[in-house]
């Protein structure tokens, strides 16, 4: 009984809607939070820290999030991107190749357009990162709540694109925010790895084998000076996706059933409530609208990722590079690149690490990027209902053909 009502709420976790849903009360709660007269204490728990003895360490509850909970977040994704490409839709190449250079557009305008708004401000020097990014839990989950109507392949389009935009954004954090690398802790990491996928090849299954690589990965690569949210990845993407003929299902399969409602239901809710928690002052709410890092950041989301998603996958159907899914029209390719706008958890990631110096900067950007993933979601979500009554129309006027 015990057991199967376990299943039940991992099922139910599994879900983007319940995702999505457990992500927006976290960070609604971290705002009422610090906005409170208990304020001080949501920034007491933040930054309580918590060490592992004779490891070096010592790193805050807001950071053992960023830097630990958000690596089984992107573990997910890297299993869940590596699927896609062997035995999903993006298996076909011209299927794969819209998606990708969609995602790459999608980085690039906005990453351009920040500059240009923000150019010669303190922190634009990293701080045009934090826009490129696309939130998959929540994007995935506005698209369950209101694009149940339009057609499946939608979802696997922003799928593909927001897990190709985070892994973009996950090589820009190893880059931009890593000052000197111990190449003998570098080496480490890649040793591990490789045992990663040699015990892939050799078909060895046992966890004893698995969790210690990926905790010393995860390790290595944080001496290593580079963001360890990197290790999720790499372990996801030499995960093996198809089954043996003696296997029901293949690893990559077992393990993202079994992390992603970890992701789901612990990991990106406590890393929102620990990044979200920003001080709403009068104050900062007008900077939103004058300060401008905050709108080299807003305009970055909402002009750049919409431009960027839909103006490059536009350009790749036409120009024959790629071909868009069946049923998916351009109007709805729209619909779902003003989702790729919303930010949130890696752009809030972004934020605090481009802007360490300067923690009234770091807020103003955790409120722009906020507050304008918002505004995409209700944007997004009122282009994708609209979108689903015209397929629903669509649909009831072949049927009414059908029964003539």
């Amino acid at each position: 009984m015990i057991a199967a009502l376990r299943s039940e709420f991992a099922r139910f976790l599994r879900t983007e809607t319940v995702g999505g849903v457990l992500l927006l009360v976290a960070a609604a709660l971290a705002l009422l939070w610090v906005n409170s007269p208990w304020g001080d204490s949501y920034i007491a728990l933040a930054e309580t820290r918590l060490a592992v003895p004779g490891l070096r360490l010592d790193l805050s509850l807001a950071d053992w999030t960023k830097d630990g909970l958000l690596a089984i977040f992107f573990f997910v994704a890297g299993l869940e991107l590596k699927r896609e490409l062997v035995v999903g839709e993006l298996a076909d190449r011209k299927q794969a190749v819209l998606p990708i250079i969609a995602a790459i557009g999608g980085v690039v305008v906005p990453a351009l357009i920040a500059l240009v708004v923000g150019h010669g401000i303190d922190g634009m020097d990293r701080g045009w990162a934090i826009p490129v990014a696309t939130d998959i839990a929540f994007a995935l989950a506005v698209l369950a709540l209101t694009g149940s109507r339009i057609p499946a392949s939608a979802r696997v389009f922003l799928l593909s694109l927001a897990v190709v935009d985070d892994l973009i954004a996950i090589v820009l954090i190893a880059v931009l925010f890593t000052t000197t690398v111990a190449v003998g802790w570098l080496l480490a990491a890649a040793a591990c790895f490789a045992g990663w996928a040699l015990a892939q090849r050799l078909r060895l299954r046992s966890p004893l084998i698995y969790v210690p690589l990926a905790l010393l990965s995860w390790f290595a690569l944080h001496e290593a000076g580079i963001h360890p949210t990197l290790a999720g990845v790499v372990c996801g993407l030499l995960t093996r996706v198809r089954p043996d003929a003696d296997e029901d299902e293949a690893p990559a399969t077992r393990l993202e059933h079994l992390f992603q409602p970890v992701s789901a239901g612990l990991c990106v809710p406590l890393f929102a409530l620990f990044a979200s928690g920003v001080p709403l002052s009068t104050k900062v709410l007008g900077q939103l609208a004058t300060d401008r890092l905050a709108l080299a950041i807003i305009a970055g989301l909402i002009v750049g990722k919409t431009l960027g998603i839909f103006g490059s996958g536009w350009l790749a159907v036409h120009s024959g590079l790629a071909r868009r899914p069946d049923g998916l029209a351009l109007r709805d390719m729209f619909a779902l690149s003003v989702l790729g706008a919303i930010g949130f958890t890696v752009s809030l990631l972004v934020a605090e690490l481009a802007l360490t110096d300067d923690v009234a900067s770091a807020e103003l950007a955790k409120a722009a990027v906020l507050m304008t993933s918002m505004t995409a979601s209700l944007l997004g979500s009122a282009l994708l209902l609209r979108r689903g009554r015209v397929h629903q129309a669509r649909r009831d006027a072949r049927a009414a053909a059908g029964d003539e």
